[in-house]
């Protein structure tokens, strides 16, 4: 276990061993299928390099991030790690590739065709995944543009060493996209025989409708995240949140609270101030005002000596209010929870009318990092 004493005025608490758990949990799943694991936005905000060594030793082989940079990142930690990068090739930036030793995912003609011309004059069949739309409308060849490529020269320029989709609405079981999608993606990897296929995301992974292929590439659930929105979460909470308190005062009735006084006290109230703020990825929208209360929106709390306590005011920019009325025996220099506990990264994310993943990758710089270490027993398992 590493924990260094505390220094900062928040903190960040990564629970190793969990991501770990979470990745055997999401392999064990997804059976017959490799697992690998989603690694972009510096691993979901809890530090790549620090997750990847865990994945790695704990059997991880292949990895998926979004851009090149996270790319080269990721080669100088792991470096005989199977690494695709998601969003693309950029004009230009072919060489690369081969250079990290690291895998485009095609997605388009010019791509297909940039990267088909630089195994050409390389001289060599390097691979690649190609990239099929089958509903985001967002990345990837059309279906009918797949079929078409398998007659197409150009495919025996490069290596396909993967064929793969993106599920539109994994985690929202009964959305008739998700059998529309299974269909389309199936005619594919017909069409691609011996070519290993991926389409389950973490969510995908529980679904019952969607075949597990080759290779499942999960990415929230590792981080805590419930791939099953509505029913009990199988994931292990990764990381915890926490923010000293650095002064407290009292108020009475009818004082207004945090800039533009957009919170009234409704009687007289103990506040707490905590040192973190917007600037440290603790979204300003999860700020209680008085017209928010009366239009029913569901806001901002932490947990102090356990016990929910709100937000109120607007989240500033290095700092936040609470109200710790209920808590008589709260005093300048405790901690309050802002993610953990009853507050998993889910309900922060509702309360901040937002989704957890954007709460995840948020998080900002200035925290004190604590990481603890995987289980050398969990290791061996």
């Amino acid at each position: 276990m590493t924990i260094t004493p505390a220094h900062d005025a928040a903190a960040l608490t990564i629970d190793l061993g969990a991501l770990v758990d979470n990745w055997r949990t999401l392999r064990d799943r997804a059976a017959t299928a490799e697992c690998a694991a989603v690694l972009k936005a510096d691993a979901y905000g809890i530090g790549l390099e620090p997750a990847a060594r865990a994945l790695d030793a704990a059997g991880c082989r292949t990895y998926f991030v979004a851009h090149l940079s996270e790319a080269a990142r990721l080669r100088a930690v792991l470096l005989d790690a199977v690494i695709y990068v998601l969003n693309g090739l950029l004009p230009g930036t072919a060489p690369r590739f081969p250079d990290l030793g690291v895998r485009p995912i095609l997605g388009s003609r010019a791509e297909l065709d940039e990267w088909g011309a630089f195994c050409v004059l390389t001289g060599q069949r390097l691979p690649a995944a190609i990239h099929v739309d089958t509903g985001m409308n967002r990345l990837g060849l059309s279906v009918e543009e797949a079929l078409a490529l398998v007659s197409d020269p150009l495919l025996a320029r490069f290596e396909p060493a993967l064929v793969m989709s993106h599920l539109v609405a994994a985690e929202e079981s009964n959305d008739p996209v998700n059998a529309r999608q299974a269909v389309d993606f199936a005619r594919v990897r017909e069409a691609y025989p011996g070519v290993p296929a991926s389409l389950a995301n973490s969510s995908g992974i529980f679904h019952p409708g969607i075949p597990g292929y080759d290779l499942a590439r999960p990415g929230y659930a590792l981080y805590g995240g419930n791939p099953r929105p509505g029913s009990a979460n199988p994931m292990r909470p990764v990381l915890t949140l926490e923010a000293s308190i650095v002064q407290l005062r009292e108020v009475g009735a009818g004082e207004r609270v945090g800039y533009n006084g957009r919170w009234t006290a409704p009687g007289p109230r103990r506040l707490a101030t905590l040192s973190l703020g917007y600037a440290d990825g603790y979204l300003r929208s999860a700020s209680t005002t008085d017209e928010g209360l009366e239009n029913g929106l569901k806001t901002g709390v932490a947990l102090v000596a356990g016990r929910p306590c709100p937000v109120v005011g607007r989240i500033s920019m290095d700092l936040t209010i609470l109200d710790v009325t209920d808590v008589p025996e709260v005093a300048r220099g405790d901690r309050a929870t802002l993610i953990g506990g009853a507050l998993d990264v889910d309900e922060v994310g509702r309360r901040a009318g937002t989704i957890g993943y954007e709460i995840l990758t948020g998080l900002g710089s200035r925290y004190e990092r604590r990481y603890l270490d995987a289980r050398p027993t969990a290791l061996a398992r």
